[in-house]
Order: structure tokens, then C-alpha cells, then sequence
């Protein structure tokens, strides 16, 4: 494994970029801003090597970007409703910056700031930010690390753990927004999509879960085959009109007693270059964003103008507002009780 190590000054720091190459000549490039991925260079099913991760040329249009491109969102990623939610009877209000939800850790949340950064070999390396108590709103001083693997399988496993000193809630992921024919290559609905979800949660109109579950069959939701992520995006469906597209979370299905680890919570594919990607997760649940609200974004690589629908997110996490929801699994972490979960991309080709 080849590594290459370099820095850049920025508004918030030194920003230390890792990039990975392997036996193949594919690589990962990371940043400790936001413990992010800069880009994904894989072969197609002729070997011709491409970045299938939509990124900028300018580490610093990351700083506040709104796609929150290949960052870890937090401290609680996605949504929360009304900025709001209670632990022990003492309620703690957050920023409302979606809408009337609470998202991705508030303004400036985990993706904008700048984690520490450690390389532990060759192939890893780990990224840390200390969130202090009251940040953003949330209880407890919060300890997260989000370590990277990159093989020579063309895998990233990505560790995403976290140690608290007060009650507090979390829920970690990572925003990469995928187009498996080359981040340049234009709409990504032309991809196929299968979820492992038999389920999928109910949102309102603003996205927010209702607390219910939905069965996926028999509606544009039901990904549990093979089918082209456009081919419904369209239908006259009230949760795809609400989110001008997809934008919402599959339950994984889990046999608790025999799938204790990574399960595999989706299958990518795209048609052109024969690139295949395949995520597997300890996470109870995935969210699909089609990239609904690109355009306007940062230019990207190459000069590139990012539109919507030009890529597809599969951010694999605990479920969207559950500090609100009983009956949801809990994101509730406690001191001395470590949250630790693992999600793995790995890469092939169709011949």
C-alpha cells in the first residue's frame, strides 16, 4: 500500500489529507475535515480507473458545503423533530436548520470541524473530535473516532465509535454521495438499487418520522429487487413529492440471534461502466438521499456542476429522530458505554 500525506492551512485549522493507494491503483483520499472522503478511484469492468465520489477540488468548499459531501455528519445525523428531545425529563432544545427539524449535528455539527487525525498503518487511519458539553445543544462531553481501512479488495471499512461522560444521544454516519459511472458522469438514476429492507419509516411532509413503519411492497419504496433508482422517483407517491425525490430511511432486515455483525444493508450497480459497490453494516437502518437538492452546490471536481440527482447517498445509521420515539432503537448513550458501529463499501465490476 502506497501512502501519500499532505496538509492545507484553512479558517479552522491545519486540514491533514491521507490518500491510500493500493496493489490495483485504486485509492481512497481522506481529510480530517469532517473525517471525510475526498474521493473513491476504482476500476471499471475494462480496469479504467475513476473517482465515483461527488467532492470539490477546494478542500475549503467543504467548510459549509450544503451537500455535506463524503463527511461525518453529528453529533446526530439526519433529523431531529422541532430541534428537541428529553432524556431523564430535562429537555434540550437544538438548532432548527431544516425546516422544523434539527439536522446532522445542527450549523456546524461534526462534518464542519476539524478532527484530529492519527495514521495507525499503512492502509488506516483515525480521526477524532472531542465535542464539548453543550455543543450544539447536546448534553455531555462526547469523545468520537471514525477510523478508515482501505484493502486491496478495493474495501473501505470505516469504525465509527463514541464515549460520553453524561447521558447523551448519537448517531454517526458517512455522506459520501456515490455515482458509480464517474462523479463527472451526470444522473445517477440510471443506477439500480437493492435494499435488504422490508420496511421503511413514515415520515409527514417535512420528512420528519411519525413513529410508524411502513411495509415497502407494493410501492415506489420497495427496493427489495433490483430496480432502477429513477424508474418510480416520479410516481404520484406523497413521501417522494414531499422530498422531491427519495430521501428517506429502509429498516436493514436482522435476525438478531443470527446476523450479529455486518449485514449487507445495500447493493449499488451501474449499467455503463459495470461498477458495483456493496455496503454491509452493523447499523439497524439506511438512508437513500438521490441527491435531490445538488444543484447549486460547490463546484466540483474537474470545474464540474453538480444537478440534482447526480448521485446517490446510502448513509447507513441509527433511525432519524429516535430520542423522540419509544419504539424506535435507542441512540441514547450512556457513560461508561461504548457506541460503536462498523459500515463497509466495498467495490467490484460486472464483466
Amino acid at each position: 500500500m502506497n501512502t501519500i500525506i499532505s496538509s492545507v492551512d484553512s479558517p479552522i485549522g491545519e486540514i491533514k489529507i491521507f490518500k491510500f493507494i493500493n496493489s490495483q491503483g485504486a485509492s481512497v483520499t481522506l481529510s480530517s475535515l469532517g473525517a471525510g472522503v475526498l474521493s473513491i478511484v476504482v476500476p471499471d469492468r475494462d480496469g479504467h480507473l475513476d473517482d465515483v465520489v461527488l467532492g470539490y477540488d477546494n478542500i475549503l468548499d467543504y467548510i459549509g458545503d450544503g451537500p455535506c459531501a463524503g463527511k461525518i455528519p453529528g453529533r446526530y445525523a439526519n433529523r431531529i423533530a422541532n430541534g428537541y428531545f428529553e432524556i431523564d425529563g430535562i429537555g434540550y432544545n437544538l438548532a432548527v436548520n431544516c425546516g422544523p427539524n434539527h439536522l446532522h449535528g445542527g450549523p456546524t455539527g461534526f462534518m464542519n470541524r476539524n478532527w484530529q487525525a492519527r495514521q495507525i498503518d499503512d492502509s488506516t487511519v483515525e480521526f477524532t473530535y472531542k465535542s464539548i458539553d453543550g455543543e450544539e445543544g447536546y448534553p455531555g462531553n462526547l469523545t468520537a473516532t471514525a477510523t478508515y481501512r482501505w484493502d486491496d479488495s478495493n474495501r473501505l471499512t470505516l469504525s465509527l465509535k463514541a464515549v460520553t461522560d453524561k447521558k447523551t444521544v448519537v448517531n454517526l454516519t458517512n455522506h459520501c454521495y456515490f455515482n458509480l459511472d464517474g462523479q463527472s458522469a451526470g444522473s445517477a438514476l440510471g443506477h439500480r438499487l437493492r435494499l435488504n429492507a422490508l420496511r421503511c419509516l413514515h415520515t409527514d411532509g417535512a420528512l420528519t418520522p411519525t413513529g410508524k413503519l411502513d411495509d415497502v411492497a407494493g410501492t415506489p419504496m420497495d427496493f427489495t429487487t433490483l430496480k432502477t433508482v429513477g424508474r418510480d422517483i416520479n410516481a404520484d407517491f406523497q413521501p417522494l413529492r414531499d422530498g422531491k425525490g427519495y430521501d428517506h430511511c429502509w429498516v436493514i432486515d436482522r435476525d438478531s440471534e443470527i446476523d450479529d455483525g455486518l449485514i449487507e444493508a445495500a447493493h449499488l450497480e451501474a449499467e455503463r461502466s459495470g461498477r458495483v459497490l456493496d455496503v454491509f453494516t452493523t447499523q439497524p437502518a439506511v438512508q437513500v438521499y438521490t441527491g435531490n437538492w445538488l444543484t447549486g452546490s460547490p463546484i466540483g471536481k474537474g470545474g464540474i456542476e453538480y444537478h440534482d440527482y447526480d448521485a446517490v447517498a446510502i448513509e447507513c445509521q441509527g433511525f432519524p429522530d429516535a430520542p423522540n420515539h419509544s419504539n424506535f432503537p435507542s441512540q441514547l448513550l450512556h457513560p461508561g458505554r461504548l457506541y460503536s458501529h462498523t459500515i463497509s463499501y466495498s467495490f467490484s465490476a460486472n464483466r
